[in-house]
């Protein structure tokens, strides 16, 4: 069974188009246990709405083996229909009661079960009841948790489907949102959600904008805004919601992003399966983002959940003219040591420019590093961004393996260095060289850099005198400056992208 945490939020809300693992929100109301392993959320439904999920989230280190989940629903069935949905294949019925048993492998994923509830048509605004599950692993831990049914006032919010927009390296462009209240309903508060491409953060922040850490490479940001939108009206971003291209950026480049806007409730349903902690980040110390023109409504009690959440993303695209590319070259080393000894390792490659390198836009330069080592070494341990090419199952940081494919995320400025250290021990003399070999290619597919001839170098062995025995000895060559092992990154062509930059990528300005 796959994973199917964003088809099911909202009964497939068209979310960012992501290929991200979304994190389990905290549990709700779990009763006490010997080990909480699993998390579950919360839902808001409209009797005029689609379904929402209630998935059950595998927490720390998953157990391989067989799961029964018991699901007692008689507290909800007055106001909520709740079945298996895809999962109903490993259950049975007995009246309120669903059983389950699921059994899983390594491979299974976070999400261990789901199920669809939808508010009756005779549902009434603020009905609420729990669905209790009771969970018990295959290491014979038990433990209840609660997710909480509410019956909410739909409201039916849209956006336009697509905004195209043009710039050039060092531009400035204008990023126009807006919302439409469609439906019947007065809309009380709104939650513009952007996302996007690795590398990429705002420069401008605003203090109604909660914000991911800056020096992480998916960054996120939420403005949160009071404004009631009447039956009928249009809101907009207001002008100082923008941005310019560096000078130094890869073109012509083409961005994707998206934009999506929430009901408050929708919000933190969807926010608390993007962080277990709550918030992105902290909040920008810039003037407020605001909406134009701005309603005085007042908020009414219930809280609102959108009826129709497949019109309310925007897909941004940036069209970036320009000739720039820039020239990686790969980085080997020379190994110094005596058979038996244990040694660092550094490999990696260097950017020489003039662009900046890095899985930014739909051109930009991705950069897949293949590391072959030396048949008399072997790799003791290795970075958590390379895996075993010949593996199909994907572990990272897997030691013994003999051909590493790696990849970092993040920005690599002109004279950066990109380095991945592993530890690798001499186990004989002589036997051939290794290699460095770099891969080039952007969201369409393989692309050449300014100077191929310099996409692979050479990992040597020396033999040293002296007898062994486990030490740790220099190695030779260039040193690596950046050094950043921060995971294995997949990039999907046309996936993700912001109009927003990490250290000078498209950034916001005042």
């Amino acid at each position: 069974m796959q994973t199917h945490v964003l088809r099911r939020w909202l009964a497939g809300t068209a979310v960012v188009g992501m290929l991200v693992t979304v994190a389990a929100g905290a549990p709700a109301a779990a009763e006490p246990a010997a080990t909480t392993v699993v998390s579950v959320n919360n839902v808001l439904v409209a009797a005029d709405g689609p379904p929402k999920w209630v998935s059950l989230r595998l927490r720390g280190d998953q157990q391989v083996g067989t799961y029964a989940v018991r699901v007692d629903r008689s507290a909800v069935m007055s106001f909520a229909a709740v079945d298996q949905g895809d999962d109903g294949e490993f259950c049975t019925v007995e009246g309120a009661i669903l059983t389950c048993r699921l059994t899983i492998g390594s491979d299974w994923g976070s999400e261990l079960f789901s199920l669809a509830v939808r508010a009756t048509t005779d549902a009434q605004l603020g009905q609420q009841g729990d669905l209790l599950f009771t969970v018990t692993t295959p290491d014979g831990t038990t433990g209840t948790y609660r997710s909480t049914v509410t019956v909410g006032e739909g409201v039916d919010l849209a956006t336009e489907r697509t905004l195209t927009l043009d710039s050039a390296l060092g531009a400035r462009v204008d990023v126009p949102l807006t919302v439409r209240n469609r439906g019947t309903t007065t809309a009380h508060g709104l939650v513009l959600y952007l996302s996007g491409s690795y590398g990429y953060t705002p420069s401008k922040r605003y203090e109604n904008c909660e914000y991911s850490e800056p020096d992480l490479d998916s960054s996120s940001f939420a403005c949160t805004f009071d404004n009631s939108v009447e039956p009928g009206e249009v809101l907009q971003v207001d002008s100082t919601f923008g941005g310019t291209v560096p000078a130094d950026s890869w073109a012509p480049n083409l961005h994707h992003s998206y934009a999506l806007w929430f009901t408050p409730a929708d919000w933190a349903e969807y926010r608390s399966r993007l962080s277990s902690t709550g918030p992105l980040g902290p909040k920008g110390s810039d003037d407020a983002l605001t909406l134009v023109p701005v309603s005085a409504a007042q908020a009414r009690a219930h809280r609102q959940t959108d009826t129709d959440s497949f019109d309310n993303e925007t897909r941004i695209t940036l069209t970036v003219d320009g000739d720039q590319r820039a020239d990686v070259a790969a980085e080997g080393a020379t190994i110094t040591a005596a058979v038996g000894d244990t040694v660092t390792m550094r490999v990696g490659y260097l950017n020489h420019g003039p662009a900046s390198a890095g899985p930014n836009g739909q051109r930009g330069l991705n950069i897949e590093t293949i590391v072959t080592l030396p048949t008399a070494v072997t790799a003791v341990t290795a970075p958590q961004s390379c895996v075993d090419q010949a593996e199909d199952e994907w572990q990272p940081g897997k030691p013994g393996a003999r051909v590493y494919l790696c990849l970092a995320r993040g920005t690599i400025s002109v004279g950066e260095q990109m380095g991945y250290e592993f530890d690798v021990r001499i186990d004989r003399a002589g036997g051939k060289d290794g290699t460095v070999r770099l891969r080039t290619f952007d969201g369409d597919g393989a692309v050449a850099d300014l100077d191929p001839a310099n996409d692979t170098a050479t990992i040597q062995v020396r033999l040293s005198g002296g007898g062994g025995g486990g030490g740790s000895l220099p190695i030779t060559g260039t040193p690596i400056g950046l050094i950043v092992g921060v995971g294995l990154v997949l990039i999907v062509a046309g996936a993700l992208g912001y109009l927003l930059a990490r250290r000078g990528r498209i950034r916001f300005i005042v």
